[in-house]
């Protein structure tokens, strides 16, 4: 026998098995499975990314700048709004929306145990804190955006014009925006597309973002969340909306009378 032909055994094509009864060199059938574990890898992402928007989207700012918040980014250790025993009749009010969780709003996960929020900070457009404490009294509608996201920037103008029609001492929509640099950015970005009645909210730090993401919400952009008077969470829906609808002012309308039983 050549050394040639000790180097690489012969395989019998019907056994699978080297001549000799040794096993056959399986690298063919480990490419194989690496190429499909690719591709199912693959199509999870592309799933991912139809339905949130995340880093490195063409079009849009640098990586550097459109980074979403750091894995290492703190998170904030403030206490929660309400405890969870304090949210008890937030998720029995939660269940008695569940007929109108539906059309544009079919995919908005409604709470079925009572579910405190942490105290959310964030700033103002004069650049003051802000927690959700400050919203007490009022349903809230919070939105976690930034202009590197393209299912966030078309959402913008239906949550305009849900506040433009539900907005006031009952309800407000509180769109929280995470760019890290150039504050005037996303401020110039609602002026060129029309948005005119939401307020200028900020969290370069991405700390909301953290705190959502440490309870179970918050894992890619945009988030919105149902908030109720006292600070518990309604409902959560992960991915964009159409807000301005009918099913979203039906539902958020629903909302509203009830907190105020």
């Amino acid at each position: 026998m050549t050394n040639s032909e000790q180097a690489h055994p012969k395989t019998d094509p019907t056994s699978g098995t080297a001549a000799g009864g040794g096993p056959a060199p399986r690298t063919p059938v480990l490419r194989a499975i690496v190429v499909v574990a690719l591709a199912v890898v693959a199509g999870a992402a592309a799933g991912a990314l139809a339905l949130y928007g995340m880093n490195g989207l063409s079009g849009n700012v640098s990586p550097q700048e459109s980074a979403p918040p750091s894995e290492s980014a703190a998170v904030s250790t403030a206490a929660p709004a309400a405890t969870d025993t304090a949210c008890a009749a937030a998720a029995a009010r939660a269940r008695s929306l569940e007929s109108l969780a539906k059309g544009d709003l079919a995919a908005l996960k409604l709470s079925t145990t009572p579910k405190a929020l942490p105290e959310l900070a964030f700033t103002d457009a004069a650049g003051r804190p802000v927690t959700l404490a400050d919203f007490k009294g009022r349903l809230l509608l919070v939105n976690l955006w930034a202009t590197w996201c393209v299912p966030c920037r078309k959402e913008m103008p239906e949550l305009d014009h849900l506040e433009a029609t539900l907005g006031g001492p009952d309800f407000e929509v509180v769109a929280i925006n995470l760019d890290t640099r150039d504050p005037e950015k996303p401020r110039a970005f609602l002026r060129d597309i029309g948005v005119t009645r939401l307020k200028n909210f900020a969290d370069p730090k991405g700390q909301s973002f953290q705190a959502l993401r440490a309870v179970g919400r918050g894992f890619g952009l945009p988030t919105t969340l149902i908030v109720d008077r006292d600070g518990c969470e309604l409902g959560f829906l992960a991915g964009p909306a159409a807000w301005g609808g009918a099913d979203a002012q039906g539902l958020l309308k629903a909302a509203i009378g009830a907190g105020r039983t």
